[in-house]
């Protein structure tokens, strides 16, 4: 009976420490023509690109699940065609430019299967990163149907758009 209230206290104790780690919210950007929903993690006093996020490397552009954008119409992103439709939004991140990636693949954990459907990436589209003078807590991702900006640490891209 003892081991029993011991394993029982013990298994307890683990559910409770497991439900206590909260994911990153979830949040939702959107205009008239483009919806993006994605997990919004902190900076937490960590170097963001180059350390926690390694250049070289795709990245979900968000936390939990990989981002999706939605566009409501036909329009041009980064000067490309795409398709209303939804999409996995990825980055490729780089010291002085990012690759941004649409891929017609949804409900990604992570880039960690990137590789196995990159070939169904439907956009990318390479841009300048900017750096910050004010460092951004939290991964905000902001849209007005002209432009797509991704903003987190001190460093910040935008993508135009045409709809």
């Amino acid at each position: 009976m003892k081991k029993t209230v011991l394993l029982l206290s013990f298994l307890f104790s683990i559910t409770s420490l497991v439900f206590a780690q909260k994911a990153s919210p979830h949040v939702t950007a959107e205009s008239k023509n483009v919806k993006v929903s994605y997990g919004q993690p902190s900076k937490k006093g960590r170097v963001i690109f180059g350390g926690l996020e390694k250049f070289g490397t795709v990245w979900r552009t968000g936390a939990d699940e990989a981002t999706e954008i939605t566009f409501a119409k036909d329009g041009k992103f980064g000067g490309k065609p795409v398709k209303a439709g939804t999409y996995t939004l990825f980055s490729k991140l780089g010291e002085k430019e990012w690759t941004i990636i649409l891929n017609s693949e949804l409900k990604q954990w992570g880039a960690y299967g990137y590789e196995k459907i990159k070939d169904k990436n439907v956009a990318e589209v390479t841009v300048p990163t900017k750096t910050l003078s004010t460092p951004v807590e939290k991964l905000t991702i902001t849209t007005d149907d002209k432009v797509l900006t991704i903003a987190w640490d001190t460093t910040s891209v935008s993508v135009p758009m045409e709809f």
